[in-house]
């Protein structure tokens, strides 16, 4: 499933939503609804969460302390909020003052995240030439952002955290799951307690109760809004619902999961009558919804392929699903260099035909997921 989340991102971020249907886009933020592109997000902060107690079992299986883990979940927050950080000022990039371009600029900053973030082979081995390039990397990104200059106002012109981008704010959630996890491990009504906790900061920043703490909102936005913790602690929850149905079968399984999912459906259509469905404002109601439709798409997957043994059609999804960062990172810089070069590669987003546009989207996707496989037999795949 979380192969899936990513191949959708990759064919809603490339579709020309000038030509393609609405219904696959961003619904506009004071629209009161949902298009494919609004659940694919939350998707993937589903399965961020879902991927946690597994991860840490094992390692705690491994004999990892709970220093370790503390430390390994502090590592990957900040990684991936350096990471969104800097993806989001790619746009903000003036030419003049910086002295690059702004493809060239993002081009120079994507290759750098790979050399510092690369899941090298042979570490032991080749331990000062990885060592080597790391540096490399880091020096490159130090680099970058001296010389980034916007040429606006706010915060001298220079980087700004904003609203962290994707990866800062699947840090965020992930640093509050991952935590939750470790001090309660499988005790659902405990992580129940903090998702309602982050779901009731999620309505009293929306009714404007919080404002208050407008001077913390530009460090701590996304935890005092609430909304992405508590969709990543809904697949937490999720997980942890998994593992204590297993002993009782598929039967059982599947009904958790579907009561779970409707009970979130209903909830966000209960509080749809205060807030719409908006994922640009990050609404309650819409989180809920996501969530619910997360719990079935999950169940159904898990029908195909635990109940009924349908597996092989699954394996194209595999190397996404195991190189989530990779496949997200890597087809960005494909895109600034074609925006470089000039070179008509994407062709089909100047058609005036839907089903060109649609289509076209969709081929871009399967290949990022084959390059995504590619760059893994060469030894590229992040791993934070």
């Amino acid at each position: 499933m979380r192969g899936l989340t990513l191949l959708l991102m990759l064919f809603v971020n490339d579709l020309n939503m000038d030509i393609a249907p609405a219904w696959l886009g961003h619904m506009d933020a004071d629209f009161d609804g949902i298009g494919l592109a609004d659940w694919v997000f939350p998707g993937f902060l589903f399965m961020v969460g879902m991927a946690i107690p597994f991860s840490f079992s094992k390692k705690i299986s491994q004999g990892a302390t709970l220093a370790e883990n503390s430390r390994h979940i502090l590592t990957r927050t900040i990684s991936l909020l350096i990471i969104g950080v800097l993806m989001l000022n790619t746009g903000r990039v003036n030419p003049e003052l910086t002295g690059l371009s702004k493809n060239l600029w993002a081009i120079l900053m994507y290759l750098a995240l790979f050399l510092v973030w690369n899941n090298y082979k042979d570490k032991d081995s080749k331990f000062f030439t990885i060592t080597g390039l790391r540096f490399t990397g880091i020096g490159a990104l130090v680099l970058l952002v001296f010389k980034f200059r916007s040429g606006l106002p706010e915060n001298e012109g220079s980087l700004i955290t904003g609203w962290w981008g994707i990866l800062g704010l699947i840090g965020w959630g992930y640093l509050v799951a991952a935590f939750t996890y470790q001090i309660f491990r499988e005790s659902v009504p405990k992580s129940v307690i903090v998702l309602l906790f982050f779901l009731v900061l999620n309505i009293v920043s929306g009714l404007k109760f919080l404002e208050f703490l407008n001077p913390i909102k530009p460090l701590f936005g996304v935890l005092l809004q609430g909304n992405v913790p508590f969709i990543v602690l809904t697949g937490l929850i999720a997980s942890l619902i998994l593992v204590k149905s297993q002993k009782s079968g598929h039967r059982m399984i599947v009904q958790n999961m579907v009561v779970a999912g409707t009970f979130c459906l209903l909830a966000g259509l209960i509080l749809r009558k205060w807030f719409i469905l908006s994922k640009i404002e990050a609404t309650p109601s819409w989180g809920l919804v996501c969530c619910g439709i997360s719990f079935y798409v999950f169940t159904l997957i898990y029908i195909v392929t635990d109940v009924f043994k349908k597996r092989s059609w699954a394996s194209f999804f595999r190397p996404a699903g195991e190189n989530s960062l990779t496949t997200y990172l890597a087809p960005d810089i494909l895109y600034y260099l074609i925006w470089m070069t000039g070179i008509p590669v994407l062709l089909y987003k100047q058609s005036t035909e839907p089903l060109i546009v649609v289509a076209g989207s969709i081929a871009w996707a399967v290949l990022m997921i084959w390059l995504t496989a590619l760059l893994k037999r060469l030894g590229i795949s992040l791993k934070l």
